[in-house]
């Protein structure tokens, strides 16, 4: 049987391992493909989503890193169930990979592009899958709790 612990530890190191792969990737290859629903092409995003605080990539940095460090220091009070422990990893796994890109590169690596929304990274889709899935988990908790 697999620890419970493994939920959450295995998911974010695959995230944080897979994000900084295809980041290296985009940067050493620097692609140009285009289809009609997806773009693949190097994106230096220095600020947030949606092309917010553009330019405060230490301002960045220094909130995923208190949001990792919360995320680790509450970590013995997550929800022991496989769903939450993996969600909660493919978050810290998505958040450690963007913290590193802006410690080490000044600005994070973007390169998928669907032409409706700001071109993003494996570490933000797991971001935005994991805060989807904990908000239906809250919500379907809070259901059996009535």
């Amino acid at each position: 049987m697999v620890k419970v612990q493994s939920w959450f530890w295995i998911p974010a190191a695959l995230i944080l391992s897979t994000d900084q792969l295809f980041k290296k990737i985009i940067l050493l290859r620097q692609p140009q493909w285009n289809s009609s629903f997806l773009s693949i092409h190097l994106v230096q995003n220095t600020g947030a989503g949606f092309g917010l605080l553009q330019g405060q990539t230490m301002l960045l940095a220094m909130i995923s890193l208190v949001v990792a460090i919360t995320v680790l220091w509450y970590y013995p009070k997550l929800p022991s169930q496989q769903w939450p422990q993996l969600l909660w990893g493919l978050f810290l796994g998505g958040v450690v990979g963007n913290l590193w890109d802006r410690l080490i590169r000044n600005y994070v690596v973007d390169f998928m592009d669907v032409h409706v929304w700001p071109a993003f990274n494996v570490a933000d889709a797991a971001i935005t899958i994991a805060v989807i899935g904990l908000i239906y988990f809250s919500w379907k908790e809070e259901d059996n709790r009535r």
